[in-house]
């Protein structure tokens, strides 16, 4: 009873936009499930902080309040929206260092929110991208901008266009089907592709490093969701081999494949993921 009594108590104390605000996340694109490409709008995958526009302040994902300036979110609209926190491509940890800070500076001018969805609209998705034009016009910001979307007439344009952003440093695509309705939790027609896949372990030992890696972190033990472990021993600079991690904290991976055993193929590191931004 007392349980259920603070989670009542917690609930009454969250804002209801906190409570009850949808978060839509996408499906993993797969080559081979013969898509009719031509149904969906494409854009970027940003690599950012992923923020939710309530109609009056800034969250992550985990509904966390983001201490953004007064002047970034002037004149942003009381509708809801869902984007990412975003400066230029392969700039995460300085994102993260920018926007999850409880003291804003002057690098915020280098962000923007990139708006991707409009999670209060039950229009589907092309008719959402047309009112999130609508809306963002009317602000005339300069710090509230529409990820672009377009089309391809094949699944080969499609792979072509993930091979020249992907070359060009950025993470991948995503592909929303026109007609989709935003909904909570994972859709199958939202989906995203990247030539690797990614996800989230903990640290919980260091392992010395050898020959050149002498006297640093030579690989981390790391424990994944699933309760496996298994080393990340590459996708370290020299300054985070000798400053790795903190034990305990989450890094985010990239791997090609599992082994039959669940272990993720040529796990590499690739940031720190910052506790505020950790998908739950």
């Amino acid at each position: 009873m007392l349980t259920i009594f603070f989670t009542i108590l917690l609930a009454l104390t969250l804002p209801a936009e906190l409570a009850a605000a949808p978060l839509q996340l996408p499906k993993t694109y797969n080559q081979h499930d013969n898509l009719n490409i031509s149904n969906y709008l494409i854009s970027e995958k940003l690599d950012g902080i992923r923020a939710r526009w309530t109609g009056s302040e800034l969250l992550t994902r985990n509904g966390n309040r983001i201490h953004a300036p007064v002047w970034f979110t002037q004149n942003w609209p009381a509708e809801p929206l869902d984007g990412e926190l975003w400066t230029k491509r392969n700039d995460f940890q300085r994102i993260a260092s920018i926007v999850l800070s409880e003291t804003p500076d002057a690098r915020w001018r280098d962000v923007r929110l990139m708006v991707f969805d409009s999670p209060a609209s039950n229009a589907p998705f092309a008719k959402r991208v047309e009112q999130m034009k609508r809306i963002i016009n009317k602000t005339e910001s300069q710090t509230l901008q529409l990820i672009p979307q377009f089309t391809v007439s094949s699944e080969a344009e499609f792979e072509q266009r993930l091979d020249e952003v992907v070359k060009a440093g950025g993470e991948g695509l995503m592909l929303h089907h026109r007609e989709a309705r935003y909904q909570d939790g994972r859709s199958e027609y939202l989906l995203k592709a990247k030539r690797f896949e990614d996800d989230e372990a903990r640290v919980i030992e260091y392992l010395p490093g050898k020959g050149k890696y002498a006297g640093m972190m030579g690989s981390l033990l790391v424990e994944g969701r699933s309760g496996l472990q298994f080393k990340i021993g590459s996708g370290f600079t020299n300054a985070e081999r000798l400053n790795p991690p903190p034990i305990g904290s989450w890094v985010t991976y990239k791997f090609y494949g599992k082994t039959k055993k669940g272990l993720p193929r040529f796990a590499s590191f690739m940031h720190v993921r910052p506790a505020a931004d950790r998908p739950q």
